[in-house]
């Protein structure tokens, strides 16, 4: 089956709202999490509910379980429950998950390489605007 093609510079595209989803901070944070641990020096893992909230510090219940749907939904992670007491709940990335974790693991690094940079640009900027 021939695949379609997309152009995701059109509003009407799939792939526009696709992008729009992952580009979120939670999702980079959240395949990032999954893919290598906190120091992005791991190897992909399950990791429980309760494991993701501690680690996404600032984000909240609502917003951690619609966006961990939301990527299942897209079969970018899985979701095991496992019937124990209290049930435990784990998630992790799938093979399409993983493709999109090294570019997603690239975007969270460069942002906290060069944070002091865009620093540095902001304050340059708002002196010279003032």
């Amino acid at each position: 089956m021939d695949k379609a093609e997309y152009n995701a510079f059109l509003s009407a595209c799939p792939s526009h709202k696709l992008l729009e989803r992952i580009s979120g901070k939670w999702v980079a944070l959240i395949l990032s999490a999954l893919g290598s641990g906190p120091d992005c020096a791991g190897q992909p893992r399950a990791m429980r509910y309760s494991e993701l909230s501690r680690l996404l510090a600032g984000v909240s219940q609502k917003m951690l379980t619609q966006t961990l749907r939301s990527l299942e939904r897209d079969g970018l992670i899985t979701r095991t429950v496992v019937a124990t007491v209290p049930v435990t709940v784990s998630y992790e990335l799938t093979e399409l998950g993983l493709s999109l974790f090294t570019m997603m693991r690239g975007l969270k690094l460069w942002a906290q390489t060069h944070m002091d940079d865009v620093f540095t640009n902001r304050v340059a900027y708002d002196n010279a605007s003032a």
